[in-house]
């Protein structure tokens, strides 16, 4: 059962293996940290912008490998969808939170939908979001 969600950060330490943050993910039992919908679009979109700057040769061959790894590594993990109750959270979050990107508000929906901790370094906003639950893997 999803007890914890990366955000975006928090998946792009455990994938450069930031200790901290791989030690206490294999500490939590399998299925219990997990991804959002929201998540797998921001990694995936950087990896399909650098696909597109360059269509061809050794930069596009370098840019597609590692497409297929964070396939790969998106896989490991249970994915939370954005649906509809995540939207109303989301709409409701950003009539509060104007300054919050909305990528991490839709983030931060997701993770007060599915009732779960929040694994994110970005204090600064996130605490900003009454009801959810924080905490941070890399210190």
């Amino acid at each position: 059962m999803l007890q914890f969600l990366f955000d975006t950060d928090h998946l792009t330490l455990y994938d450069h293996r930031n200790a901290a943050v791989v030690q206490k993910y294999n500490r939590q039992p399998v299925q219990t940290v997990g991804i959002s919908a929201v998540t797998v679009q921001e990694y995936l979109k950087g990896r399909f912008a650098v696909l597109n700057r360059h269509p061809s040769g050794p930069l596009h061959v370098q840019a597609s490998s590692r497409l297929v790894a964070s396939v790969q590594l998106l896989q490991k993990f249970p994915i939370a969808l954005y649906d509809q109750a995540a939207d109303n959270q989301y709409q409701q979050l950003r009539t509060v939170h104007r300054r919050i990107g909305a990528q991490d508000l839709k983030i931060a929906a997701v993770a007060l939908v599915n009732r779960v901790t929040l694994l994110t370094r970005n204090r600064r906003d996130f605490s900003q979001i009454a009801r959810l639950a924080l905490d941070d893997w890399s210190v």
